[in-house]
Order: structure tokens, then sequence, then C-alpha cells
């Protein structure tokens, strides 16, 4: 592909504060990248640089091999659009005037819009799902509603670029997926090429066909989602502990943030998670997030479930992938499952491979070993062993097991079920 944007070691400043120092990056034509970071990175200058709203003190921002602060003003918005962060209308300008705004880099000095004007206005609004709303005040209209005329006025300029500054952030999760969806199909179909802040790292990961990191007013790295977007790169930029897994359609990376809730000094018990393929990462991450000792089984190797256990330092019972498990698995879960004080199973579903699982519950209250379930979804949706597993399921709800309708709960349950214990200073350790 072709370089559209080139930029070569600038640098910006906000008076004598440097916030850019040194970028140096070519964005291509047709491309979808993100620009991520923690807040105070240089995101949004480097956003601002790039529309031609702050000169860097140094260095160069090239537009199709062309200085950028040296191209006419209308010249570049031809080319470039903006959708900024914030965008507060604070006069009473109906929808449609707002839109209509984004042709004035077509019309000349006093030239009022005409039929291709309209025409493409309206397109842009029914693109972006604001077309009903043309005769209503722009003020007169929500958040969410006013991002999307905004993205509208930026299409009716027809542009080759559009510059968003977190253009979901009014959004709820239907409309960032539309506006999303419409902007990759944009950048698929005519070529726009599209560079965005983002806040959020997963819409970046599956919108994005390239991230640049931003930490410190420098560029931390830059390369597709799955280079980008790795358990070390975010630690040490976001100092956030996260799994990161594959989404199960995309393929592309899914981040998971793990809670920091636990409190030092306090000792938590043992909990042993039944899950499998995936189901379970969720909790074990959310339980070790909130210092619980954790064991989980029978997992088979190589599995998502296995890969997060591994990462988080989790004991597990395995079995080689693909196959049922065996008798030498089913015990090792049974040990793990005798050193807990609270057992917890996940939505799983069930064939004849892993039936041992519920039966391992079973003991499990036997035992007087408390059994959570969470229960996402029925039983019978779940059992692919002719009626067997609904069979146990029930049973161990019928000994006592309790269904959890969802994961919220499950933090608030242990803590009325595993008494927290003070653990005891170094000092106290010593003189024992």
């Amino acid at each position: 592909m072709a370089v559209i944007f080139k930029i070569d070691n600038i640098e910006c400043s906000y008076g004598a504060v440097k916030v850019l120092n040194g970028l140096t990056f070519a964005i291509e034509r047709g491309s979808f990248t993100g620009i991520i970071g923690p807040n105070g990175s240089g995101k949004s200058t480097l956003l601002k640089s790039l529309s031609r709203v702050l000169k860097p003190v140094k260095g160069a921002v090239l537009l199709d091999k062309e200085d950028l602060y040296s191209l006419d003003i209308r010249d570049v918005a031809k080319k470039v659009a903006v959708v900024p962060q914030e965008t507060a209308v604070n006069f009473s300008f109906t929808v449609k005037d707002v839109v209509i705004m984004g042709r004035s880099p077509h019309l000349g000095l006093l030239q009022n819009e005409g039929e291709k004007d309209f025409a493409v206005a309206r397109l842009a609004m029914e693109l972006t799902n604001t077309y009903h709303l043309a005769d209503r005040p722009i003020t007169a209209i929500s958040g969410g509603e006013r991002q999307r005329v905004i993205i509208a006025k930026a299409l009716a300029q027809e542009p080759r670029i559009i510059l968003l500054d977190e253009p979901t952030s009014h959004l709820d999760i239907n409309h960032q997926i539309e506006i999303l969806s419409l902007l990759r199909r944009l950048n698929r179909e005519n070529n726009l090429t599209i560079i965005s802040v983002f806040h959020d790292l997963n819409l970046a990961s599956q919108y994005c066909d390239s991230l640049i990191l931003m930490n410190n007013g420098s560029i931390f790295t830059i390369g597709e989602p799955d280079e980008a977007l790795t358990m070390e790169n975010i630690k040490e930029v976001y100092g956030a502990n996260v799994l990161v897994r594959k989404h199960p359609v995309t393929g592309r990376p899914s981040v998971v943030l793990l809670s920091q809730d636990s409190q030092p000094g306090l000792q938590k018990g043992r909990v042993h998670v039944v899950c499998g393929g995936g189901a379970g990462a969720a909790i074990l991450g959310l339980l070790a997030g909130h210092g619980y000792d954790i064991s989980a089984g029978v997992l088979n190797a190589g599995d998502v479930d296995w890969e997060t256990a591994r990462f988080l330092g989790v004991k597990t019972a395995d079995e080689t992938p693909f196959l049922p498990i065996s008798e030498r698995s089913h015990q090792e879960n049974l040990k793990l499952i005798g050193e807990a004080e609270v057992c917890i199973l996940v939505n799983i579903p069930f064939g004849r491979g892993n039936l041992k699982n519920l039966e391992a519950l079973s003991l499990a209250l036997e035992r007087s070993i408390p059994v959570l379930i969470i229960e996402e979804q029925e039983i019978g949706e779940r059992d692919f062993t002719g009626g067997k597993a609904a069979q146990i399921y029930n049973s161990l709800i019928e000994k006592g097991a309790v269904v959890l309708n969802d994961k919220a709960a499950l933090v608030d349950m242990l803590k009325d079920i595993i008494p927290v214990k003070s653990q005891p200073s170094d000092l106290q350790a010593d003189n024992q």
C-alpha cells in the first residue's frame, strides 16, 4: 500500500511542556489504525498534530508527501475530516444544518449548497442512522445521537482520511458496534483511511488493522493487534494485570482485566474450579484478583482455561487433549477437591469424555465441601450424554449445591463461605 501520512520525528509541546517526543511512523492508504495508551500518554495530542490543529515544534507531518502545515486549510479539509472527543454544539442548529456544514470545503465563497451537497448530506445521515433526526435541534438530542451526527458531518466532507478521538465514548454498546462497523465498511469498500484514538482495547483490537501503543509521549510499539496487545506490553504501559486470549469468533486478541481487590495481610482459602474450553478463564482471573488460592480440573492441556491457569500459577489436574478423563486425572482432580474449601462449577457443556467432572463434584458434596454452580445456560442445552449429565447435575442441586445465575454474586457468596484469616507479619513469623 502507498503511504498517505508520514510522521517524521515530530515533537509537540504546550508551552514549555513537551507532550510528544520524537514520533516517527507511517500510515498506509486505506488502513484502519488505532491509537491506544493510558491517560496522558499523548494520544489526543498526536491526533491534533495530524489534523493541523497543533503544529509540531520539531519534525514534519507529510500528507501525500506534502507538508501538512504548508497546505491551504480548505484543501486539507477536502482530504481530512475530524471527529473530536467533545461534540457540544451551543447553537440550536437542526441536525441537517450541522451535517450540511461538512460540505463547506467543497463550496466557493458565498456559494450555496446544491442538489449534490444535499444528496451527500442525506446519505451521510442515513449511513449513521440520524436521518430521522434531520429536523430536530442538535441541542435537543442525546449525547450518543449527537456523536453520530458529528460523524455524519465528517462523512459529508467526502474525505479520504477521517480522524476520530474516542468516537464511541458517549455511545451504548449497540451504537458502538454500529458506528465502528460502519467505519470498517467505509474503510473496506471506499478505501477510507481511518485513524482513531481508542480507550477500549478490545474495540481497538477487533476493528483496527494496526495499533500505535503510546506511553509518556513516545511510541512504545506499533504493530498488528496481536503484536501490540500482549500481557507484557499492557503490564508495562498500563501497569495492569490482564489475560489476553483469542476471541472465539474473530481470532483477534481479547483483553480481560484481572481484579486487584485482594488485601495485603489477608489470607484466603482454596477454591477448586471445574471448568474447561475457555468457560472458566474469567472466573479464574476474578478469583486470582481477589486473592484466593485456586485449583482447577480436569483440564485438557493446551485449551484456554489450561493456559489461563498456567499464567496464574493455578494448580491443575490435566488430561491429554481430545481424550476422555482418565482414572489417573480423575484421582488428581479428587485430590485437589479434597484440599479445597469450596468448589465452583462453571457453565461448561458435558459429553461422555468429561462426565467424571460432575461425578467428582458429587463426591465433594458427600465430603461436605460446598459446591457453587454458575448457571448461565440450562443443563439440558449443554448435555450431550443422552441425559446422564443432567441427571447428575440435578442430583448435585438436590444434595445442596447452590445455583448462581451470574458471576456477580460469586465473590459475595465466597465471603460468606470462606472466613478470611489474618496473615502473620514478617516480624510475627520470625518470632514463631
